[in-house]
């Protein structure tokens, strides 16, 4: 989901009332980022409060790819890991992810060994229908097995976008909150819905409402979903001890606009880019009683944040072990307080720029491959700014590329590498940049080896359910990773 796709940021159809409601009782966060402009590393980063850089999911395959995890990829989150569910644990949280997990689908990276307590959802995006002999069709688990698979059990119907995913989501998570408030137990819930995630879908009621097509249809349901859980809270009197918060995995897609495609609003370019319009995502706190409603925050966000905040909320502290990103946000949200950090924006396994206060430094750019570019495969249509949005890799390690984002959110302009200003300015970010670099120890990269007899073809539970597939020999090969 995009910047732009909000109400509240701006979009010209407002149709997502829910949202801006939310936006409206808390604190909306105009300078919210996520870790990776792809789904499976942030959402890695999200949960272990780290960059993807540390926490091993990247590849050095080829230099600054954007990876994730497909259903042949081998690695997954490491045990060495610590994941936010985890270490709630020791608070008494009881602990549920609804929806996409992502972070690797062979049995040693499932969601309920990494303390999670229960999952209804699925490890991949839903992608397919496949044929289930050349490929798999991607599974949907309650708990440690699985329960169908998608396009078999769980419809969706790529001509008409039709499909009740979200109600089943919504249902899940309405239940778990009736359960731990019966039981007085404090939760964590993740609700990581992916109608947005091409291909695109919603449920009946919903097709066809929006003026924005599929895409609005399936963000209208998303609205209304929220809206739902939102007033759930509410009814059952638990909304002042309930911390909610909202936000996305990377900016919209694209690639598949207009028809499945959302809006990213002011910024250059989308998801897959270290751009603004593939990092910059809308955010929003809320927690009656506590966040002064109607709250606008300039802070500097990352979805990492969510971590040590979360920790901070339940009274602990986060791991002294190991370097963690994340920044605790309470102080910003109940005191308006702005804490100075910067923001990295990795792709793959490099740096490609930092942001710190309003000034946007780039140290290398590129949108993708002219070869891939030729295919039709474009992550800024209609955006082109020479010198920026390259289709060759191109470095500026030696005199980088600053935009001032007040002045030029779009990044169109690049400051003049002779005025004081960038002097000023880059001196004070290449001092961020090298304390960054000296505390830097890569981790373990997950997502270099592909191999498809680790594919989907026998999950747990397919046996009860005579659902499981012939696996292909081994062939362990690398990954291929063209963005």
């Amino acid at each position: 989901m995009g910047w732009g796709d909000l109400g509240a940021f701006g979009e010209p159809s407002k149709e997502t009332p829910n949202l801006d409601q939310m936006a409206a009782e808390g604190m909306l966060f105009l300078d919210f980022y996520t870790a990776n402009p792809l789904c499976s590393p942030s959402r890695a980063a999200l949960l272990t409060g780290r960059l993807p850089v540390r926490n091993g999911f990247y590849t050095t395959n080829a230099h600054a790819r954007n990876a994730y995890t497909p259903q042949d990829i081998v690695g997954g989150i490491p045990d060495s890991e610590l994941l936010l569910p985890e270490l709630l644990k020791k608070a008494g949280y009881i602990n549920k992810i609804i929806g996409k997990w992502h972070l690797g689908h062979r049995p040693q990276f499932h969601p309920l060994k990494h303390g999670f307590d229960e999952w209804f959802g699925s490890p991949n995006c839903h992608f397919g229908p496949y044929d289930n002999r050349e490929l798999p069709n991607i599974p949907v688990y309650r708990d440690w097995e699985m329960i169908g698979r998608y396009y078999e059990d769980f419809k969706i119907d790529l001509k008409t976008g039709e499909a009740n995913l979200t109600q089943l989501y919504l249902q899940e998570a309405l239940d778990f909150i009736n359960k731990q408030q019966g039981s007085q137990q404090p939760f964590f819930l993740y609700w990581a819905i992916d109608a947005t995630h091409a291909p695109v879908y919603a449920s009946k009621q919903f097709l066809g409402t929006s003026q924005r097509g599929l895409y609005g249809d399936a963000v209208r349901e998303i609205d209304d979903s929220i809206g739902k859980i939102l007033r759930h809270l509410q009814q059952l009197g638990i909304s002042e001890n309930t911390f909610v918060f909202f936000t996305s995995d990377n900016g919209a897609a694209l690639i598949s606009a207009p028809k499945q495609g959302g809006s990213n609003g002011p910024f250059l370019c989308g998801k897959q880019t270290t751009f603004e319009g593939g990092m910059r995502e809308p955010a929003i706190a809320w927690w009656p009683g506590h966040i002064p409603a109607g709250g606008v925050s300039h802070q500097l966000g990352n979805v990492m944040d969510l971590f040590t905040t979360s920790l901070s909320l339940a009274g602990l502290q986060p791991p002294s072990d190991r370097q963690i990103d994340g920044i605790d946000l309470l102080p910003v949200i109940l005191q308006g307080k702005l804490i100075d950090r910067p923001i990295f924006y990795y792709r793959g396994n490099e740096m490609m720029a930092v942001r710190a206060g309003l000034y946007k430094a780039h140290y290398w750019t590129w949108s993708n491959s002219w070869e891939e570019y030729g295919k039709g495969t474009d992550f800024c249509p209609g955006q082109s700014v020479s010198g920026v949005t390259t289709h060759t890799q191109e470095e500026h390690t030696h005199l980088p590329l600053l935009f001032h984002l007040g002045r030029d959110p779009g990044e169109k302009f690049p400051l003049s590498f002779a005025s004081e200003e960038y002097q000023r300015a880059m001196e004070w970010i290449a001092g961020i940049v090298q304390r960054h670099r000296d505390t830097l120890v890569p981790g373990q990269p997950q997502l270099n080896v592909c191999d498809k007899a680790v594919m989907n073809w026998s999950p747990p539970g397919c046996q009860k359910l005579g659902k499981c597939l012939k696996a292909p020999e081994s062939d362990p090969k690398k990954c291929s990773w063209p963005h």
